[in-house]
Formats: structure tokens, sequence, C-alpha cells
């Protein structure tokens, strides 16, 4: 049976909601969204649900995150269809605020990250998103004061990015990964797949077979030059420009020598038509 969702828009109810639950001993989490939800968003909702008493979800489209080239006004909004599936996936609250009132007049603070918002990856291709990113997170946190705050790892360096700012600035919130859900043919889910059209669809997954392929064989020694430079080659043989496909370090996002014995992590972005797709998998 469907949860009872409430839907707060002003901040002050947000924050007599929060207050009630602390009033009653209980532990919050917070899953930001931008909203066009799937199943990959419901198995955070999911997670959050196990790892606290209530779930917050927001739904915010920041456009602090958007340059003027890219797709704000064309991002996919279905707020009905999103509280819908909130209310079946056991959220408890969803805070889904107008611009005014997370950027009003005058709004005159970012917050920059460095560390592994500044490693050559998104950061090289869309060099304003990360201090739109973390400005939004960092008012999230401060607005629903969780206890946790579930963020999927399809989104890698983005996770790495909010883990150190909440860490640096000691917001007491530990930030929790959720696995990235997958189509049954691999394609990472995301509210942009929604852009392909049925050729680009059937091209798309060829992105995770070649992450699956290449990390095996950095698991076996192989060099990681030779594996990206043909990990590249058979992902733009497949239909796509490529951004970057790189090894680094899973918890920095630095360059790591084939040879380290350290964590690794295989990411890739590039653009097939009109979308740009992201995926990662731990080598």
């Amino acid at each position: 049976m469907a949860r009872r969702v409430r839907v707060i828009r002003n901040l002050a109810s947000l924050r007599r909601a929060i207050a009630r639950y602390r009033a009653a001993g209980e532990t919050v989490a917070l899953v930001p969204t931008m909203g066009a939800l799937h199943a990959g968003h419901l198995s955070l909702v999911r997670l959050a649900r196990r790892k606290a008493d209530r779930v917050v979800v927001s739904i915010f489209v920041n456009p602090a995150q958007f340059a003027p080239n890219e797709d704000l006004a064309t991002y996919p909004r279905t707020l009905s269809a999103d509280l819908a599936a909130l209310a079946e996936g056991g959220a408890d609250l969803v805070w889904t605020p107008p611009v005014e009132v997370m950027y009003p007049f005058g709004f005159a603070t970012r917050i920059v990250p460095a560390g592994p918002a500044q490693v050559g990856l998104e950061d090289r291709f869309r060099p304003h998103f990360f201090a739109g990113v973390a400005t939004v997170v960092a008012k999230l946190f401060l607005q629903c004061a969780p206890d946790i705050a579930v963020f999927g790892e399809k989104d890698y360096q983005q996770l790495k990015v909010v883990t150190h700012m909440a860490r640096d600035l000691a917001i007491p919130v530990r930030v929790v990964p959720g696995r990235t859900q997958r189509e049954k043919d691999g394609l990472a889910m995301s509210s942009r797949n929604a852009y392909l059209d049925p050729e680009q669809r059937a091209q798309a997954p060829a992105l995770y077979r070649v992450l699956c392929h290449y990390a095996g064989e950095l698991r076996q020694g192989c060099s990681a030059d030779a594996a990206l430079a043909a990990g590249r080659a058979e992902i733009e043989a497949a239909g796509f420009v490529v951004d970057y496909l790189e090894a680094r370090h899973a918890e920095t996002l630095e360059p790591v020598a084939s040879a380290t014995r350290e964590p690794r992590r295989l990411l890739v972005a590039a653009r097939i038509g009109t979308t740009r797709l992201i995926d990662n998998v731990a080598v």
C-alpha cells in the first residue's frame, strides 16, 4: 500500500516537519534528485528507507549546474508521476522548492570545490558544474538536516565531490553511495536515456560492455594506456564521440599507475547524437 507522502514548497514548513521528526527521536535520510525519477532513483529511496526512520526526497532542477548551452529548459519535469512513484516507493516527505526559495533575490554565495572536483573528468567539459552541485547540495543539507544522504554511484565524481564537501565543511551528514541500477542490457539508468532514439538506444549499452571488458583487462595487469586507447576506439566504433575514458584512483580520482594496488575506477563520458551519457565501474 502506498504511503502518504507530504509535499512541501516553503522553508518554514520544511523546518517544522524536520523538527517534528527530531522531537520523536527519528533519524532522517535525504535523497537529492532533479526529478524525472526512474527505477535508479527509487532504489536510492529504498536504500534510504533501510537506513533511517524518515525519508526526505528533494526534487529541484538546479539552474546553477547548467551552462548556457545545456538542457535546462528541456530537462524533463514529471512532478505528478514522480510524486506517485515516491508514494509507492516509501518516501515520507518531498521537498520541492521553487527557484526563488533556493536562490532568493541578491543570492551571492557559492561553494567552489577542489580535490575530486578538479581532476580533469567532468570538470574539464563542464567547468561550472561542481560549484553548482556543491552549492545546492550544501543548502539541501542545511535545510533538511539529514543524518544520511544517499547519492548514486553512476554520478561517481559527483558522489566523491559531495562526500569530500560534507567532510571538509564538517556538515554532520554521512553520505551513503547507492549502486548503479541498469537496464537488462547493462545501460545505466538515467533521465537522459529518454532522449535516445531507437537506434541510439540499441547502441548505448556499448559503454557498459567496454567498461566491463577493460576493467577486467586492467585487473589482469594490462597497460592502462593500451587498454584505454582500445576502449576509446571501441566506443567510437559504436557511434559515440568520447569525452573521456579514464582509470582513476577510486577515492581521489587522480591518475594512477597501471601497477598500483590502490582501488581504481574506470569512468567514461561519451555523446551519441545530442545525448551525453556517463558511466563507471570498479577495477
